[in-house]
């Protein structure tokens, strides 16, 4: 960066210009995994300063890479020898309308900021499992929390945005305004400009009652099935995750379920819980009475590892499955496998009501699998055998869970109608492709 170069992008630019020679370089050149040495990396304080940070990357042909939270397990929250746009200082969390639970929320805001803020109004969004995630990322690509089953998505819950375009623009989108743009960025993960601002009609939310039971592996099928069969008919309000846990250091091999009951009568909290606690042998459970910010935590990836991730969506878990499942996982040399319940509010959203097309999916898979730092393609290869073996019947994938951001992966998020959509958007907003640091998509011909 030249001294002339900088000087003319802070007339208009009244954020953070961050270089490598910078005694903070160091806390922002990095994403949650990946390592990154940026050219430079700027925070803006508001949708004026990310147009001019746009501008500037644009002007010297710089690699462009937007950052909320910076959890991209594919990296697309860094780069090297490109620009940052680092959303973190457009963080407010404000109640704009008490009588409709609006709430305006900076796309840098972290989830568990943003539901800490909530609380005293009692108010919350469904909005994913980590305290870290930044709003910004997690929305765009669909927003799949611990009340996901009783208040959908959290573009589910969204009525507006502001979005810089690549071409400096500042617009409003919502069902009334720049509606195409609007239908995009539910789901379409970034990839028509950068959203600076969030709306959304946030639910009414008290204590929710949370924590986990852990399980004997005296018969891991009938603990998978029994998951399954009660959480077709267990109450919305209820929403758990099956994690089968291979051992992993000095941890034996375990499974357990992740729970949440969004409601805070404690007597339909037990009457909900109650099934899980006799599908297999209980070893322990922490279940307990929290706020609704409690219930996020952080995640920390392990050191010293490659950790893949791999996720599909199965509109069907029937029986082959379950036995799929229970013969391939929760072993010694397996991944760790989440199984996530789905459907109720969220299912009952038209599949084409937004980019977010998996509408139909019961379950969600999502693994990881821990690799030695030297892996060669064929221990890759055969550490995935156990995911190969489940992911057969999935009809596509969930834009947050993969670690590369292949044609196959944009393919598994974006069936053929919504790809096409969305490129006719993109063509729109971004024809240059200048927002391509995503599971990108292309700008119609």
């Amino acid at each position: 960066m030249t001294l002339a170069s900088l000087e003319t992008l802070k007339q208009d630019f009244s954020g953070d210009v961050i270089l490598p020679e910078d005694n903070n370089y160091e806390q922002v050149r990095n994403a949650y995994i990946y390592k990154g040495s940026p050219a430079v990396v700027l925070r803006p304080n508001n949708a004026a300063d990310v147009a001019a940070a746009i501008r500037y990357a644009k002007d010297r042909g710089l690699l462009l890479s937007i950052r909320s939270g910076g959890h991209s397990n594919a990296g697309h929250s860094t780069n090297n020898g490109g620009c940052v746009i680092d959303l973190s200082g457009i963080n407010q969390v404000e109640v704009i309308d008490t009588a409709r639970h609006l709430v305006r929320i900076g796309a840098g805001a972290k989830w568990g900021d943003v539901a800490k803020a909530l609380q005293p109004h009692h108010l919350g969004i469904s909005s994913g499992d980590t305290v870290s995630v930044g709003v910004g990322g997690l929305t765009q690509g669909g927003g799949i929390g611990w009340m996901v089953r009783k208040h959908g998505l959290a573009i589910d819950s969204l009525v507006a945005a502001e979005v810089v375009t690549a071409d400096g623009r500042i617009l409003r989108a919502s069902a009334s305004e720049n509606a195409d743009l609007f239908w995009g960025i539910r789901g379409g993960g970034g990839n028509f400009g950068v959203v600076t601002n969030f709306e959304f009609e946030a639910h009414p939310v008290g204590k929710v009652h949370a924590g986990v039971i852990m399980y004997a592996l005296d018969d891991v099928p009938a603990l998978v099935k029994g998951w399954r069969d009660y959480m077709r008919v267990a109450p919305e309000e209820l929403s758990t995750t099956l994690l089968l846990m291979p051992n992993f250091g000095d941890f034996p091999p375990g499974a357990m379920v992740l729970v949440c009951y969004a409601g805070d009568d404690a007597a339909a909290a037990q009457q909900a819980l109650d099934p899980l606690l006799k599908i297999a042998p209980v070893l322990q459970q922490h279940i307990n009475e929290k706020e609704y910010a409690a219930v996020l935590e952080e995640a920390r990836p392990p050191a010293g590892v490659r950790i893949l991730v791999r996720n599909a969506f199965v509109p069907d878990f029937n029986d082959d499955l379950v036995a799929a499942v229970a013969a391939h996982h929760c072993k010694t040399g397996t991944p760790a496998l989440q199984i996530r319940s789905l459907g109720g509010a969220m299912k009952r959203v038209p599949a084409d009501a937004t980019a977010f097309a998996h509408r139909d999916a019961e379950v969600l898979f999502v693994a990881a699998i821990f690799l030695p730092l030297d892996a060669d393609d064929a221990m890759t290869k055969a550490a995935l055998k156990p995911w190969d073996a489940i992911s057969y019947t999935s009809t596509g994938a969930y834009i947050g869970f993969f670690d590369s951001a292949t044609a196959k992966e944009v393919a598994a998020i974006y069936p053929p109608a919504t790809y096409q959509r969305l490129a006719k958007i993109k063509k729109q907003y971004d024809p240059q492709n200048v927002f391509n640091q995503n599971y990108n998509v292309t700008p119609a011909d």
